[in-house]
């Protein structure tokens, strides 16, 4: 079968995007609308909206060993399986084979990825939180690291612009902390939920819960080749209905219909050509996934959306006279500033009574706490900067309770055949500080099966995450308590940065091209055809899920260079 998808191949083209994830896909659909011919280049494997969604219809009981690996096939993903989660039969597929795509480890890091059209796309937790000017203003503020290049009134168009095309849930709150979106109709919490969120916002001022804001359509409004949410809560196996935004169901779709989209699968990105004479960009050294041989496309620009790991990884490997180590690294600060979010930090409880209450259907999102510290008078700490937000949800109990009692017979019967009690649980995700020694790198003695550098990754968190932390358990348990929740249990499970899955900053945005790899626009400093729009270009991290900032970013990356190709600046 043809590499190529959608169009034939050509020598050259205007435009080429590296990744066809949330960034890669939202890249493609601006630049295609826009009129210019785009070449895609995914390293991975095709995956076909519905058709390649293997498992979106099956039961647990339709998987063999209830849907747990094999030890050999364990064996071969011992990293991808950090998450708890990931290395289930339903979906595992999705994520990589560490034995074929190795990394190293100065200091643990957990690299959560799959390599397939559409990324992490299909397999992302949806939670789409704006930023506000409290996150854009942090670093000039606190003093911390450089100040972001831009405001919440430069990208606030292109939020618009992303929630009103993929669909997000949400509830209107007038937080300054959270701006309000454009929302789809929130998702109702359930009863114990409901009653916390009032107890909560009874006894403690200015904290709010309300249900996430995900990327989930839930109005009848109409989004082409996509329908409102099933709740069948089976999304990272792939959404048949188009329920979730993914680039595969969305973004990249729409960039087919323009005529202007070539797709090809299989192609390693592995280096940007830069020309020292125009002082550009020409194109992109590719490596075949299967065959291993070397291609060249050429294009006038040149977006790397390929995650923040990648990308910087695919600059750092573009050397040159000009960029000894690494395209755009005048700053050296490629590969610095590597960041996450810290979580798996809070408390849960039981909560009595409610039980004639149970919930229909299966709500893919919880409740969240927006952020409450740091925010002036009261809420300031005199520990930690910044601040954290919380995620979390209730539920009734389940057959295992039943295990406790010992019974048997019709007394086991009848346990199995009733929900048990209500539990509610808080789960804080706080905001790691950039840190320059906080950093990923190469290792050229160590090569994968393509004769590439692996990346060694040496971060950790720093003493103001530690700090934090303890805060976030100490709120949890007494806004637990508060509601009316019994048997309150405080945890602290810190695991190592990357097990948000929200790596970022490895090539940030700023002012001056002396401390920074990018301008405000998303362009390399020094060359401005070469755009970054993943999470890379992060300046800090905030604490909310960052798929949302990354989507408006790229969405204004890719107007702004379509805008400089059409009056012949790029």
């Amino acid at each position: 079968m043809s590499k190529f998808y959608y169009n034939e191949p050509q020598d050259s083209y205007d435009a080429i995007v590296v990744g066809t994830g949330i960034s890669g896909g939202w890249a493609t659909k601006e630049l295609c609308e826009n009129g210019l011919k785009t070449l895609v280049l995914e390293r991975g494997r095709m995956i076909k909206h519905i058709e390649d969604y293997k498992t979106a219809n099956m039961d647990p009981w339709d998987f063999p060993n209830n849907g747990e690996l094999t030890r050999e096939q364990m064996a071969r993903q011992e990293k991808q399986a950090r998450t708890g989660y990931t290395v289930k039969a339903p979906h595992h597929f999705y994520f990589v084979d560490d034995v074929d795509h190795p990394y190293n480890e100065t200091k643990r890091f957990d690299w959560m990825r799959g390599y397939h059209v559409g990324g992490r796309s299909l397999l992302w937790g949806r939670h789409s939180y704006r930023w506000s000017d409290i996150d854009f203003a942090a670093n000039k503020k606190d003093g911390t690291a450089v100040d972001w290049p831009v405001r919440y009134k430069d990208i606030a168009p292109w939020y618009d612009k992303v929630e009103e095309y993929i669909g997000v849930s949400g509830e209107k709150l007038g937080l300054e902390q959270l701006p309000d979106g454009q929302f789809e109709p929130m998702m109702p919490l359930n009863c114990v939920e409901q009653e916390v969120r009032e107890k909560v916002a009874e006894k403690f001022d200015g904290r709010v819960i309300t249900a996430g804001r995900v990327a989930h359509i839930t109005s009848d409004k109409p989004f082409e080749g996509r329908t409102k949410c099933q709740y069948r809560n089976r999304c990272i196996r792939g959404c048949p209905f188009g329920g979730y935004f993914s680039s595969n169901s969305s973004t990249l779709p729409a960039a087919e219909r323009t005529g202007n989209l070539t797709l090809r699968v299989d192609s390693i990105v592995h280096e940007v050509i830069y020309d020292p004479k125009t002082k550009k960009a020409t194109g992109v050294k590719v490596i075949d996934r299967e065959t291993k041989e070397e291609h060249i496309f050429k294009a006038k620009i040149i977006f790397l959306c390929a995650s923040a790991v990648a990308s910087t990884s695919i600059l750092m490997q573009s050397k040159s006279e000009r960029f000894p180590n690494g395209l755009g690294n005048d700053s050296d600060q490629l590969g610095r500033n590597l960041m996450d979010h810290h979580f798996k930090a809070g408390a849960r409880g039981n909560f009595p009574g409610f039980k004639d209450k149970y919930y229909k259907g299966r709500k893919p999102n919880g409740v969240y706490v927006p952020r409450f510290r740091n925010l002036g008078g009261d809420s300031d700490q005199p520990n930690y900067k910044r601040g954290y937000g919380y995620q979390g949800g209730a539920g009734r109990g389940n057959w295992e309770e039943s295990i406790a009692e010992a019974s048997f017979g019709k007394d086991l019967k009848d346990a199995i055949t009733k929900p048990g009690g209500w539990q509610m649980g808080l789960m804080g995700f706080g905001e790691q500080l950039p840190h320059p020694d906080n950093r990923m790198t190469l290792d050229y003695d160590n090569l994968d099966q393509w004769g590439l550098p692996t990346v060694t990754f040496d971060a950790e968190w720093k003493e103001n995450e530690w700090e934090m932390r303890k805060d976030m358990v100490q709120q949890a348990i007494e806004m637990l308590e508060a509601a009316g929740c019994t048997d309150v249990e405080g945890y602290d499970l810190p695991g190592a940065p990357g097990l948000g899955i929200h790596e970022m900053g490895t090539a940030r945005m700023g002012h001056d091209p002396k401390t920074s790899v990018l301008n405000k626009h998303n362009q390399v400093h020094s060359v401005p055809n070469v755009y970054v729009t993943d999470g890379s270009f992060m300046t800090s991290a905030s604490c909310v899920n960052p798929s949302l900032t990354y989507m408006a970013f790229s969405a204004r990356a890719a107007n702004h260079a379509a805008e400089q190709f059409k009056k012949g600046l790029l």
